[in-house]
């Protein structure tokens, strides 16, 4: 990103980012609520359009980029519709997209890649259970799930530990430590590190729209490095705009 902007009901979020993430970097956006850390990562992906400068996914703009299958997304929630139930693997598999062909029957190869994800984040034995029925720790596995069996090289997160639970957040820190083995490149949001601590390469704090931090990641204090801590708070819904945002549809 450079020189990013970005204004939601006509209140600058985004005052001018600039932010490069290299391959292998495992990089935190940090910052108290309303900073802009969600913001950030949906403009640079082009999910939230900017009011002035730009992005570049591979060196390319989102609106042209065609390879989705080298990111993977990790939202803050899992949207689901009304109507006929979706399974877990139906959502694990949808993360298959990018690499199939149009009207391509799923290949052996989807098949193991799906079966890999759900062992990897302890979901396998659920596999035919509804979404609908998970816990919030639950479908963010779903989610990390989905991403994994895209089989990227870069993964992107929002808020990925918020308001789960803390084996679900240590099941987080260890399937990324090793895609940091594998060497692939993570950029997430947080609002604390928590058991991610120890893999972050790099942090880049956010106030008020503006970048004040960009190094090695802060040592949290007060309450928010004390064990056990939780931070939950309501996100608004927004609409998707493009194939990183699938949805099941009912």
């Amino acid at each position: 990103m450079s020189g990013g902007q970005v204004s939601l009901d006509r209140r600058p979020v985004l005052r001018g980012i600039d932010l490069t993430v290299k391959p292998g970097e495992v990089v935190a956006v940090l910052g108290a609520n309303g900073s802009g850390k969600s913001t950030l990562i949906r403009a640079l992906l082009g999910l939230t359009p900017l009011s002035g400068g730009s992005t570049l996914l591979y060196g390319a703009p989102p609106a042209r980029f065609r390879e989705w299958w080298r990111i993977g997304y990790v939202p803050q929630r899992l949207s689901v519709g009304g109507g006929v139930p979706t399974t877990i693997r139906e959502v694990v598999a949808s993360g298959r997209i990018a690499r199939q062909r149009r009207l391509r029957p799923t290949s052996p190869a989807d098949r193991e890649a799906t079966d890999r994800a759900l062992e990897t984040v302890g979901m396998a034995r659920r596999a035919a259970d509804p979404v609908q029925a998970l816990s919030g720790g639950q479908q963010q596995r779903v989610l990390i799930a989905r991403a994994l069996a895209g089989e990227p090289d870069t993964f992107v997160m929002d808020e990925p530990t918020a308001g789960v639970d803390a084996q679900s957040q240590q099941l987080l820190a260890d399937t990324l430590s090793t895609l940091v083995d594998q060497g692939k490149t993570v950029l997430l949001v947080a609002h604390e590190l928590g058991p991610l601590e120890p893999l972050i390469t790099r942090a880049v704090v956010l106030r008020d729209g503006f970048v004040c931090h960009d190094g090695p990641p802060p040592h949290a204090v007060g309450a928010h490095a004390l064990p056990g801590h939780d931070h939950v708070h309501p996100h608004a819904e927004e609409k998707p705009a493009s194939p990183l945002d699938w949805r099941p549809t009912s």
